[in-house]
């Protein structure tokens, strides 16, 4: 029952997503049919639809190994094979981070393995995506389970290389050469990862309606792949953090929990996570009533929570094994003991809406606001309409003179709008300018040349002060560079609302809400990127281990993401730029052809009253055709906001 709610959500979401979409294109073919909208708009509806087709939700399992990780990701999305999928035995299982997901571009299930050779180079895991030819495919046989699980079995395989090698991909540090030398039983070779990135693609129906399934490996493969930690599990939904019943937080569960999972959620008051107290099975002493039993696994949820910092409410006592045991057997009662249940309600009824409502929010803030600014314009074009008529009726057996002297009011009206035109066309040049500035600021040729710095300074460094000195320089040249942006951003939506109160005051045009630059989103982002910097600065495994792939760690994931902070604010700028005026630009337009069009009326109607009728009968045809308009594009905007 639990797992049909978590596929019912998961097929609800995407249906709301498909008739969001379908709305969407619903409007932006009102805006073509109308021809009302711009290249500007036709760019943001295209990449809202892109954004909302390609929409994921992913849900990370994160733990030390042996804590039963894999088995509860058995247990929860595929127990309807009969058997084990994922490869879950005793000892470490997930050797490298391994994404479930559904490729619709693809007409096959595969496997894709990135080699761990790749952490050799400066290419991130997210570009080595983009080319599959970087990978090593294999193509899965959906008929066939045994199959298919013998083929996940190439996720945990590991190869023997020289501790030099081990050295230079990072899988060897400083500590682990004093741990060995101390043990007198220093090695030639190590055991290591066959694999850097794996990622499974088949037709799953949660995969297919966008669930994405992150299982990260244990030990300190989170600290030794970088955009793991600062990229990936960020980027997550929800992160399912699993320790074990039968040993308690250990010493490396809290090591990871304080440096890699804690700092993840610390803006969002603990929203998205959950920590899984897993093989509860392990306390099930029969020698205990059931009482005894439901006590002994409470007062571990305690102890855990406390050790962690958390409510007790966040601790989800459960067994993955007997779970996934149940669920193969049919047997209800043990599924229930298992209490697997509860963590795919969780799933069910707080991740997936939750990511509902940021999708929502982001679409009501782009598509809402356009939609809302066409009803705007309508409106003003149906009460134009109607002073017209108002005013043509009123004119009816009026003399010559009256009207002439009506021609004449509105023509000094139009010189006056005029001038404010021209001091509108000089505003908006100077906000150009002011963009143009704004976009200097947030140059990647400039933020490179600081990259190229950092890496030439860190480099030459002969000491651990000097390189942590040599990141600690980048980020404040990084933070200076967005300083001068907020200030800019100041400058500019001043500007901006300055523009539209005036047209507002003085020319009666609706008051409307200008969109301003908001660059608090990526402040944000940046300040978090410094916490985690410096959290790297300071890492005991960042001294530990070699200089060269520390700098080599610290630009693949620290400096990436902090130029692509730099490349979505400077898009978003220029996005921001291009259309910060045009709901005030379509106003000012239709005050223009307002203005033209009472001076044609009042000219057509001072050579007879035939004239006037005419033109009443035309004014009442041009406003049933506005109505129209004004009512479909209401219904768009119920529904896109529904």
């Amino acid at each position: 029952m639990e797992k049909r709610l978590l596929t019912e959500q998961m097929h609800a979401y995407g249906q709301w997503k498909s008739e969001l979409i379908k709305n969407i294109e619903r409007y932006q073919g009102w805006l073509e049919e109308n021809e009302m909208g711009t290249p500007e708009d036709e760019l943001q509806i295209y990449e809202i639809l892109g954004q909302l087709r390609s929409d994921k939700l992913t849900i990370a399992f994160v733990a030390e190994f042996a804590r039963g990780k894999t088995e509860l990701i058995n247990a929860i999305f595929f127990s309807e094979y009969d058997r084990r999928l994922l490869p879950s035995e005793a000892g470490r299982t997930t050797m490298c981070p391994t994404e479930l997901l559904y490729d619709s571009n693809e007409d096959h299930a595969y496997i894709r393995l990135l080699s761990i050779e790749t952490r050799l180079s400066d290419i991130p895991i997210a570009e080595y995506k983009q080319d599959p030819i970087n990978w090593t495919s294999m193509e899965l046989d959906l008929e066939n389970p045994d199959s298919m699980a013998e083929s996940f079995q190439e996720i945990v395989r590991t190869k023997m290389v020289s501790i030099a090698d081990a050295k230079q991909l990072g899988l060897y540090t400083d500590e682990d050469e004093k741990i060995h030398a101390k043990n007198g039983n220093a090695p030639s070779e190590i055991e290591v990862p066959m694999w850097r990135h794996a990622i499974i693609s088949f037709p799953h129906p949660l995969l297919k309606q966008g669930l994405v399934i992150l299982d990260t490996p244990g030990l300190n493969a989170l600290g030794s792949e970088p955009e793991l930690t600062l990229n990936m599990l960020p980027n997550a939904q929800a992160v399912l953090f699993i320790i074990a019943a039968d040993t308690g937080v250990t010493k490396s569960d809290l090591d990871m929990w304080a440096i890699n999972i804690k700092p993840l959620r610390k803006n969002t008051g603990g929203k998205g996570l959950v920590v899984v107290l897993n093989k509860v099975d392990t306390l099930w002493d029969e020698l205990k009533s059931s009482d005894q039993v439901d006590k002994v696994i409470q007062k571990q949820c305690e102890e855990a929570a406390t050790t962690l910092g958390i409510g007790t409410e966040m601790v989800i006592p459960c067994s993955a094994q007997k779970g996934l045991l149940a669920k193969i057997r049919h047997d209800q009662e043990l599924i229930e003991r298992s209490n697997i249940h509860r963590l795919e309600r969780i799933l069910a009824n707080d991740i997936i809406p939750s990511q509902q409502d940021l999708v929502r929010e982001h679409v009501k803030s782009a598509i809402g606001a356009m939609v809302k600014e066409s009803h705007g314009l309508l409106r003003t074009k149906l009460t134009s309409t109607k002073g017209q008529l108002d005013e043509l009726a009123g004119l009816s057996g009026k003399n010559t003179q009256v009207i002439e002297h009506l021609m004449s009011k509105t023509r000094e009206e139009q010189v006056d709008y005029h001038k404010n035109l021209e001091s509108f066309n000089s505003n908006k040049k100077l906000l150009s300018q002011h963009s143009k500035e704004l976009l200097a600021r947030l140059s990647l040729t400039k933020l490179d040349k600081l990259v190229s710095k950092s890496r030439h300074s860190m480099s030459e460094s002969w000491t651990t002060g000097g390189l942590k000195k040599g990141m600690k320089t980048f980020f404040d040249g990084v933070n200076e560079m967005f300083e001068e942006v907020d200030d800019y951003s100041d400058q500019m939506n001043r500007l901006v609302t300055t523009l539209y109160r005036k047209f507002h005051v003085e020319h009666n045009i609706p008051e409307i809400e200008p969109i301003l630059y908001d660059p608090k989103p990526y402040l944000d982002e940046l300040l978090k990127l410094n916490d985690e910097a410096e959290e790297f600065r300071n890492s005991p495994v960042t001294t530990l281990t070699e200089q060269s792939f520390v700098i080599k760690k610290f630009f693949i994931s620290l400096v990436s993401h902090a130029r692509n902070i730099f490349f979505k604010a400077h898009r978003d700028a220029e996005k921001w730029h291009k259309s910060a005026l045009s709901p005030l630009v379509k106003q000012i337009k239709e005050r223009k052809s307002d203005m033209e069009k009472r001076l044609d009326n009042l000219r057509k109607a001072s050579q007879s009253g035939e004239t006037i009728q005419t033109q009443v009968d035309e004014l009442k045809k041009i406003g049933m055709a506005q109505k129209k308009q004004f009512d479909d594009v209401t219904a768009i905007y119920k529904a896109i906001n529904k």
